[in-house]
């Protein structure tokens, strides 16, 4: 089998979870010098802590008003300003932090390696409340309508009280023998709560009382063995104009009406990084590191930009006329929306980029894998 398959499996109430590094026989693609058209001047950096410490976390930065907040692995929680990165408050909540943080409602929500969700107060991070959930959280909490949202790797989505924490409804799905080591993150759209699951499925539910609304297969697993047969959906969906984008690993990527449920085209396309949308194209990295741009009303391809072939690239992230990546050794790549061609790059943490970067205002908000934060605005060269 030709597909770069991760080396680490670990038992997971069960199943099996798969992830990690690129395979011997993949070596990444050297970079190539490039026509650098366009600069990152940086205009903060702030260091975190340790990062992820060497794990494959979904730690991603969070903008809320005029504030930023990240968590590295040892349970730091901070928040700085977005202005210049300035320090407003941190916390140790000794908590091994694994995905968030998620922000809404006056609160500061992570989730942890030993199956902990914590709320902080948005102003001071004080701790407002701490509950045990069903199984480690690898995706991000999300809030709406005083319930949080949280997908743990076990297959349970489950809705909690914005004020003490308490349980209200849980949404359980199978989770397959083998799966990939990840979960995309729910996304809430006014009173409905969208999950991808390891099962190729997505569910729609109501949020304040987690019916189901209705469900749709992106992906059917197929294939003689179980790790032919894994179809997570691991990307986060996306919404643009009341259709869905969703991908999943080894299956399709589908363009699903949100109102119904029904699917309006797919093609096959593995992937489990990310994806983002536009006016006309949905932008995607596969599985080999190759980032796609195709028509967001048909699935055709526009163009396909290989030369970052294994280099475990992030999803993309839209900022102007550019789409940008980041790579296992922390470069960040800038490409043309129109082409793919990459006119821009920059080293940002020499420990790697796990996660795509956070755009606001025409700025991009990097976070490294060693916990490095940095800020960039995009400055054309003369």
């Amino acid at each position: 089998m030709s597909r770069v398959w991760p080396l680490l499996l670990a038992v997971l109430l069960g199943g099996c979870s798969v992830f990690g590094d690129e395979d011997n026989a993949a070596p990444p693609a050297r970079l190539e010098s490039i026509d650098a058209r366009v600069h990152f001047h940086r205009l903060w950096s702030h260091d975190t802590g340790k990062g992820t410490d060497g794990r494959l976390l979904k730690l991603v930065p969070a903008i809320d008003g005029d504030s930023l907040f990240v968590a590295d692995h040892s349970g730091a929680v901070e928040r700085l300003a977005l202005a210049d990165g300035k320090r407003l408050w941190r916390t140790r909540t000794g908590v091994s932090l694994s995905a968030g943080p998620g922000t809404g409602e006056g609160l500061v929500l992570v989730g942890g390696s030993d199956g902990e969700l914590l709320a902080l107060d948005r102003e001071d991070g004080s701790e407002r409340w701490r509950v045990a959930v069903s199984s480690e959280v690898l995706s991000v909490p999300r809030i709406a309508y005083d319930v949080v949202v949280v997908q743990t790797v076990d297959g349970n989505l489950a809705g909690y009280s914005a004020s003490d924490g308490s349980r209200l409804w849980v949404f359980d799905r199978t989770v397959p023998v083998l799966t990939l080591r990840g979960t995309s993150t729910p996304l809430i759209i006014d009173n409905v709560v969208l999950a991808g699951f390891a099962t190729g499925k997505l569910a729609a539910l109501d949020i304040t009382s987690g019916r189901q609304l209705w469900e749709t297969t992106v992906t059917v697993p197929h294939g003689r063995s179980e790790l032919d047969r894994i179809v997570d959906i691991d990307a986060d969906p996306v919404l643009r104009d009341s259709i869905l984008y969703v991908a999943s690993f080894q299956g399709q990527l589908a363009a699903i009406d949100l109102a119904k449920g029904r699917t309006l085209w797919k093609r096959d396309m593995s992937a489990y990084a990310g994806l983002a949308v536009d006016a006309r194209q949905v932008y995607l990295t596969d599985d080999q590191s190759q980032v796609w741009a195709l028509d967001r009303f048909s699935g055709a391809s526009m163009w396909k930009q290989d030369k970052l072939l294994h280099r475990s690239l992030t999803g993309p992230a839209l900022i102007e006329d550019y789409l940008t990546v980041g790579d296992f050794a922390g470069y960040l790549h800038l490409l043309l929306r129109s082409s793919g061609e990459i006119v821009g790059r920059v080293r940002v943490d020499s420990k790697g980029i796990q996660v795509a970067p956070v755009v606001r205002d025409g700025r991009l908000y990097v976070l490294g894998a060693g916990g490095k934060l940095v800020a960039y605005a995009l400055e054309a060269r003369e």
